[in-house]
This record gives structure tokens, sequence and C-alpha cells, in this order.
């Protein structure tokens, strides 16, 4: 397994998936990308590059690497964790984005996390949920919400621990991670490379502070470079590589297992069959008390979810030439609560190593490239 810091040296043009083009047009970039085969693509093309492969033929589907495997059918290489990082003081620490069933409001220099909690409305009450049991903001009073920060590695511990993030320390801003810029492009004409009349659009570029970047891990290849520098995003953007000697957050899978319940959060998109519901739930109508979960040893009753807004990520085949098919996911931070779980120590920790994947996996590529990734943590 290797984690490695990718720093980037210089703007990185993160292209949303909004057609862009026209005279006068923006192209507004996500950030942070929901998409983490922006680093697994770098990666793969920097080790083919190493080893001195025919990136034509590789690309023509004639050649076949040990760990990246061929075009169409992809080896053991796998993305198996993408977060954005900070480095201070010459030590790297990932940084989380909040799970959604966390509203964050105003506080004294800091926001304060109000956890959702699944609950039944009283009768008489109906509502377009697909399960009895609706994530509840509970408060004794009303309050303004904010958004803007990202959880530190001490503030996803609490996450995980099933504890609310508290304290100044477990919270940075966005403000102190990266700025957006706006950019001004122009078309060009293929055949001569030079300027067309009245093609002028705008595109935004992500400038991140110093120290800032992507923490990113990976399973299945030996030959994964540490230093250097990788392409990055739309435009090939440098960033250089470093060596990360971090042990990301894990839950307790001791407790989890003791407690028979429990909180499955996404932590990179997820390209589920069924839309929302993530891989292991069975086709089929959705009764009200919840749905069977049951993957990679682990059993129990999806109750409640707090999913927001689907996101849509595609992405450029560089060895076809073309876009990837848009595909609708899960944000990053969805939370699902599980009841009733039957699992020990050992089933958990393979439902969070190896995924929201089903077995033989049903989409190898996207497998390879860090989607469907999720944490579990204590539900209180």
């Amino acid at each position: 397994m290797s984690t490695l810091f990718l720093e980037p040296l210089d703007v990185l043009f993160l292209r949303g998936n909004k057609l862009f083009g026209d005279p006068g047009s923006m192209g507004e970039a996500q950030m942070p990308p929901p998409n983490p085969s922006v680093v697994a693509g770098a990666l793969r093309s920097r080790i083919l590059a190493d080893e001195g492969v025919d990136l034509a033929a590789f690309a023509r589907n004639e050649i076949e690497h040990p760990a990246l495997g061929k075009r169409d059918n992809p080896g053991s290489f796998t993305l198996t964790a993408f977060y954005l990082a900070q480095r201070k003081n010459n030590v790297i620490q990932p940084l989380f984005a909040p799970p959604a069933d966390l509203v964050l409001s105003e506080g004294n220099g800091f926001p304060v996390a109000t956890p959702l909690k699944p609950a039944t409305l009283a009768q008489g009450i109906s509502t377009s949920f697909a399960f009895r049991h609706l994530p509840v903001l509970a408060q004794k009073k009303r309050t303004k919400q904010v958004s803007g920060y990202w959880l530190t590695e001490s503030g996803w511990r609490s996450v995980l621990q099933g504890e609310l993030p508290a304290a100044p320390e477990h919270w940075v801003k966005i403000a102190d991670l990266w700025s957006v810029e706006d950019r001004v492009g122009i078309g060009m004409e293929a055949a001569t490379r030079s300027a067309k009349e009245g093609q002028l659009f705008t595109t935004q570029a992500i400038a991140f502070k110093p120290g800032v970047g992507f923490v990113a891990q990976v399973t299945g290849c030996d030959a994964v470079p540490e230093t250097g520098s990788v392409r990055l995003g739309g435009d090939g953007r440098a960033a250089a590589l470093t060596p990360a000697n971090i042990a990301l957050p894990e839950p307790d899978y001791a407790i989890l297992a003791a407690s028979k319940r429990l909180r499955l959060i996404l932590t990179t998109p997820g390209l589920f069959r069924q839309g929302w519901l993530p891989t292991g739930v069975a086709d089929g109508e959705i009764p009200l008390e919840g749905v069977t979960f049951d993957l990679h040893g682990v059993r129990g009753k999806l109750i409640a979810a707090a999913v927001p807004r689907a996101e849509t990520v595609s992405g450029w085949d560089l060895a076809r030439w073309q876009p990837k098919a848009a595909e609708r996911a899960a944000p990053v931070g969805s939370v699902y609560w599980l009841d009733h779980v039957e699992a020990d120590e050992a089933a958990l920790r393979k439902l969070a190593e190896n995924g929201l994947w089903p077995e033989p996996c049903d989409n190898p590529q996207r497998r390879a490239e860090g989607f469907n990734r999720c944490t579990l943590a204590v539900w209180k």
C-alpha cells in the first residue's frame, strides 16, 4: 500500500460537468473534485511513462501491465482513499468533508455541530421519504446554518467515535485552504493554432494555499511513484509527489460489532445501480421499516439515510480520447444508518477496505478509480 501527498505547483482547472465553450460562457470549477479519477488517472499515466510503456499501444488495448491491466480490463491497481490534506510544520494531515448528518450553525469563531437523528414522525404526518425513520434536526431554538468548513483529523476521529466535533481545532475554514480565480481563455483554430474571433470564454481556477493538496492511498501496485510530479486536472497542471507517512483514521470495529448498529459514511462519490441506495441493498420495493443490507459479510437493516442532492461525474478517457459517460453519484458525506447489524470485526473491516462494490465487481474501471469508498462510524 502506498500513501502519497500531492501538492499542486500551480492553479488547477478542475472543471465541472456543465458544457461551456460558447462565446462568453463560464466554465465552473468543482472543488473539492468529486471525481477521484483525477488522481487515479494521473498516477496511472505516470506509472506507464516511468516504465517506458508504449502509450499508443496501451490505448489500443494491445498491452497488459502487471498492475494496471489493459485498457478494457483494469488490473489490481486501486485507489482506496482520496482526501484533501494540509502540511503544517512538515506534518501532513488529511482533511474531511463534514458528513451529511451534521448541521453547522454559527458559533464563537468556529461552527457548532448538531446531529440529525433518525426518528419517526407523529401519526398523521406524511412525507415522500422512502423510510418511516427520517433524519430529524432537534433543536430548542432556530439557528442560522453556516458552511465553508472542513474537519481536521481530530474532528473526524470524533465523528467516527459518535461524538460531536466541538473544539476549535476540529475545524478549518475553506478560505484558509484555497481560493477561486477567474481566467480568460480564447478559442483556437485546430489547423492553424491561431485565435478564433469572438471566442473568448472564462474558466475558474483553484488556487491552493501553500501546503494544501491531496492525500491518495493506492493498493495493488508496487510501482507507484513517490517523488517527482504528475499532471492534474483539465490542463495538466503539475503537482509534486511526496510520501505521506500517515495512518488514516479508522473506527473502532470492536465497538461497532458489539453495538450492532452503525453509520455508513461515503468518503468518495457512490455510483450505485439503484441511485441513492448503496450497493448491498436488493432490488425491489422499499418497505417503510427499512431494507436489508447485505455486503461483504455485513448484514443489517438500512432504516434511514441523509443523502444530499446527486452529483454528476464523468471525466476524460485519454485512451479513447473521448469523454466518459456522465453518471449520477451519491455525494461524499452521504450517511446511511444501519440497525440490527450482524457482523464481526473482520467483516466490518472488509466492508470498509473493499468499499461498496459487489463480488464479482460490476464496474472494475470505476473501482480502480476510487469510487464507492466508505467508512463506518458509531451510531449513539
